[in-house]
């Protein structure tokens, strides 16, 4: 499968389909969903309740990415213009340098079993570490064919905590944490079965009450990793030497570190890439975001989610580790067409490789926010993309977007009353 693929987004839509499978990143089942409507109504209505139609975005490739060695070609869905060419742009300059590299921990979740009303927290948390085995034991019951999947029970740990807002009355609790390997599934079901199976078990040993008993959405054992290292001579532009820019990428991202208020637009850009890798597939990107932003928290301040340095060569270092629960079995990728097609456009491989691409995009889109904003600034290029949003508004139809397009970019001009009086002189 070659991801490089010139020209690409000049293509027509079905031409890119086309493109696609000569390349061998799509075969032509996976190319017939992505042409027709997607998802039904009846398979929506399998999905969520009361459903009275479906709502589509657009589905995009972003192409020339190279990863672990291997080119690939991952699927996005996002509305939000310069997104999907950002990635392809930036995956082009990284494999000038050899790609990315990038990485997965196991698919391994925490589930919580909450313990409340105790009179000693301590001494019940220690009653629970003595059954440990035993606790461990009922988890395994739960799911037996689980270990066949590579998956299964990882461990068992107690923590007594303690609210103690100021103003309100403090109260101590203990929880008990269940580590799941979820295999190639996100895992939220599997995990929260367990931790219902528990509870019994766990109130008896404590003396306690339970309270909940419920996954976390931060996925601290779940890490995925990506790594770039750029030569600075293929960084430059005609605004800045590679040097420059390097050094302005990475003083961008000392100012993300130093300010939370900054640190959370810098990883929604990072977050560009990752949600729509995910909605593309099928996965509760809501469970992601909530995790990857608690995991910037975790140290009392919220940081970025990557880091940018330029090293004693000169070479310009990103790198990103964040945790993604991301699955390619159950839920909406059992049942949604256009997801399905999605995934085998990335070769089926399982939750850790996703994991991986997903981790490797995001790195990717957050080098080209941080090289726009050290060069020409955000905005020429998000208003460059969006001038075809604009030039639709303005009544253009198929064959007059290019130009209109075309005008707005030279003028500078961005509105709709531009692209109308575009649009008037090419009719005329």
């Amino acid at each position: 499968m070659r991801s490089r693929i010139p020209g690409f987004y000049r293509l027509s839509p079905e031409d890119r389909l086309a493109a696609l499978q000569e390349h061998g990143a799509l075969d032509p089942e996976g190319a017939a969903v992505l042409a027709g409507p997607g998802l039904a109504l009846d398979e929506a209505a399998c999905m969520v309740e009361n459903v009275v139609g479906t709502f589509a975005l657009p589905n995009a490739a972003a192409v020339n990415l190279r990863i672990n060695g291997e080119d690939r070609v991952v699927p996005m869905v996002v509305e939000e213009p310069s997104v999907v060419a950002a990635v392809s742009n930036m995956a082009q300059l990284t494999r000038r340098s050899g790609g990315i590299t990038a990485s997965s921990d196991a698919s391994v979740m925490i589930g919580q079993v909450q313990l409340c009303g105790l009179d000693d927290p301590a001494a019940a948390a220690a009653r629970l570490e003595a059954h440990t085995d035993a606790l461990l034991a009922v988890a395994r019951r739960v799911h037996p064919r689980l270990e066949a999947r590579g998956g299964g029970v990882r461990g068992l740990r107690v923590r007594v905590l303690r609210y103690d807002e100021p103003g309100f009355t403090a109260e101590d609790m203990v929880v008990v944490e269940l580590l799941l390997d979820c295999a190639d599934a996100m895992g939220a079901n599997m995990v929260n079965t367990a931790a219902e199976h528990l509870a019994p078990h766990v109130e008896a040993i404590s003396g306690g009450r339970v309270g909940l008993r419920i996954l976390s959405n931060l996925a601290s054992h779940r890490l995925a990793r990506a790594r770039v290292r750029l030569d600075p001579a293929h960084l430059g532009s005609d605004e800045a030497a590679g040097a420059e820019v390097a050094e302005g990428i990475a003083r961008a991202w000392r100012f993300a570190w130093a300010d939370p208020w900054r640190a959370a637009t810098h990883n929604k850009g990072v977050m560009n890439g990752i949600d729509a890798v995910a909605v593309a597939t099928g996965n509760d990107w809501r469970a992601i975001e909530a995790g990857a932003h608690a995991w910037c928290a975790r140290e009392g301040t919220y940081r970025p989610m990557t880091t940018w340095r330029v090293d004693e060569a000169g070479h310009l270092v990103g790198t990103l580790e964040v945790p993604l629960q991301f699955g390619t079995v159950g839920g909406a990728s059992r049942i949604h067409p256009t997801a399905r097609a999605n995934l085998g456009m990335l070769g089926r491989r399982g939750a850790r490789d996703l994991a991986a691409v997903a981790a490797a995009v995001g790195l990717v889109q957050n080098l080209g926010a941080l090289r726009a904003l050290a060069t020409e600034g955000i905005q020429a290029g998000h208003m460059r993309m969006h001038a075809r949003t604009v030039a639709v508004a303005a009544g253009a139809g198929p064959d007059e977007i290019a130009p209109v397009v075309e005008a707005l970019c030279a003028a500078s001009d961005f509105s709709e009353a531009c692209a109308q009086a575009v649009l008037a002189e090419l009719r005329a």
